[in-house]
């Protein structure tokens, strides 16, 4: 059997998760999967696995959730500390036809309470140091059961008791009821429980399988993304299918990551925006870590010029690329384009890309106002196409406000130009009068200031915008290159600084806007 083969499998019956190792391993079972870190489920198997090895413990996983009693179409919470064997323990509960709900390791035990409410007495698969964190969170009255990965608690069981399970035939989903639930960033509040189908998931790799056909060698893929997030459903799907060597990576710190791509040489890196700007300066690591890539790709949210254009310079490939993919969990893929080494520089940030090829999304700007959108009158961005999500979990009506027919609203202002290409300005929400593009000033005077490692345009007490900005090591801003570098946003309060770790951000290390507006209000205002 051929990757090919499975993928026109895939498009034609819909990806199951809890299918696709065992897929992978019928394909070439001793394709390598390497860790940057031990599981915790299953420590003795180590960090170096091939293909069949993994797909045989997720299998092994399975049936000691079967052993457990979670049974088909139960949804099944997976909540833990940041490891790869979420994504495991994800595929083994899909495996038995369970639905997994896969929440962040970063979320607050509170919100973990609310949304396992809003589930319906579903397991909960978790670990001690997330139980400890629950302690105000009733769960004999919310859970069906809990289940830890290791350790013991009282009225929990433990997958590790349950080791020697007898092995049980895989279960499907329906194609187009839910298979996976994720969640939203939760930017604006509680998150919503994004509902995934096998139709849907399967939809979603088109734009990627062809993105992928551009390596023409079996590289390395390294993978940095949450593993909790919908992005790595299908970053695992193709990286297994396209039968590439895997990097798992969990440690995001700058030293680590070089360390493992001096190691591991990796040709394709995907990770997010936020991680790829922590590891800039990388670049000049003597170690040179970014050499071997020939591709990276960032996918979701938009990335700031600078920090592609330091990372394409930094690669020995020739013709090396940086894709930029734009959308967001309930849409999938949306729009993309390619930046390289000699337009990355020059790039306008806001032009996140085209419509992609046949069998991709569509894409349209509407008018907020009546008026024809622009860059001066931004409209709604909204997409279309059958890797919409299928629904907000107990939450349709949510939906339905941002589904108009086969059309999804995603909540961001912007518009095209006369060529076509989308530009994204800012979250509807986010928009500050007489700023043009929050994301845009962003994008700018990053580019001027490289001592500057993050900043954030948001509203201030006044309703003027306030830049937030950090330095690299919380060093002082230099004020007179800061007054230089802003002279075309002459609408700018002047800049507030913090030390980055002070920064609000979600599950996917966005910044949260809106709480860091609540956090400058109050530093600002309060006398003390």
């Amino acid at each position: 059997m051929k990757g090919s083969t499975v993928y026109r499998s895939i498009q034609k019956r819909g990806l199951h998760l809890g299918l696709l190792p065992e897929m992978a391993a019928a394909v070439n079972g001793s394709t390598p999967l390497t860790l940057d870190h031990d599981l915790d489920v299953l420590p003795q198997l180590g960090r170096r696995l091939t293909v069949a090895e993994f797909a045989d413990a997720i299998d092994d996983l399975a049936a000691r959730l079967w052993a457990a009693g979670v049974r088909p179409g139960e949804h099944i919470v997976v909540h833990k500390s940041a490891n790869a064997d979420i994504w495991m323990l994800g595929a083994a509960a899909s495996r038995i036809g369970a639905i997994p709900v896969m929440l962040s390791p970063a979320l607050d035990g509170a919100t973990v309470g609310a949304l396992i409410q809003r589930l319906e007495r579903p397991s909960l698969l978790t670990d001690t140091p997330k139980l400890q964190g629950m302690t105000q969170v009733p769960l004999k009255d919310i859970t069906r059961r809990v289940i830890l990965t290791a350790g013991e608690h009282p009225g929990a069981q433990c997958l590790a008791a349950l080791a020697g399970a007898p092995r049980v035939r895989a279960r499907t989903r329906p194609i187009d009821e839910a298979a996976v639930i994720t969640h939203t960033s939760g930017t604006t509040g509680l998150p919503k429980l994004v509902v995934h189908t096998p139709r849907t998931q399967g939809i979603r790799l088109v734009p990627q399988w062809r993105l992928l056909a551009l390596m023409r060698r079996k590289d390395t893929v390294a993978i940095h993304i949450p593993f909790v997030h919908s992005r790595m459903v299908a970053a695992m799907s193709l990286a297994l299918l396209k039968q590439l060597p895997i990097l798992l990576m969990n440690a995001s710190d700058p030293d680590s990551v070089a360390e493992q791509f001096a190691a591991h040489r990796p040709g394709f890196v995907e990770a997010l925006p936020n991680s790829l700007m922590d590891w800039e300066d990388l670049a000049a690591d003597p170690r040179r870590p970014f050499s071997s890539v020939k591709i990276f790709s960032s996918t979701f949210d938009a990335i700031h010029p600078r920090t592609m254009s330091r990372l394409l310079n930094s690669s020995e490939r020739t013709g090396a690329l940086f894709f930029q993919i734009y959308g967001q969990s309930e849409v999938g893929p949306a729009v993309g384009r390619a930046y390289f080494r000699s337009s990355a520089h020059k790039a306008n940030g806001r032009c996140v890309g085209w419509a992609m090829p046949l069998g991709a999304a569509k894409v349209r700007v509407t008018s907020r106002n009546g008026r024809p959108p622009s860059k001066d009158n931004p409209g709604f961005i909204e997409v279309a196409w059958d890797g919409l999500a299928k629904t907000y979990f107990a939450e349709q009506d949510r939906y339905d406000t941002n589904r108009n027919g086969a059309w999804w609203r995603t909540g961001d202002v912007g518009y095209r130009t006369a060529l076509g290409c989308l530009h994204m300005l800012d979250r509807e929400v986010d928009m500050i009068e007489g700023v043009t593009s929050s994301l845009e000033v962003e994008d700018v005077v990053l580019g001027r200031l490289p001592e500057l490692s993050e900043l954030v345009v948001v509203t201030g007490p006044d309703d003027r915008p306030v830049p937030v900005i950090c330095t690299t090591d919380d060093a002082p801003l230099d004020r007179a290159r800061w007054r230089a570098a802003v002279t075309a946003f002459p609408q700018l309060a002047d800049p507030v600084q913090i030390p980055q770790a002070e920064l609000p951000r979600t599950a996917t290390l966005k910044v949260q806007r809106s709480a860091l507006a609540h956090q400058l209000h109050t530093r600002l205002t309060d006398p003390a």
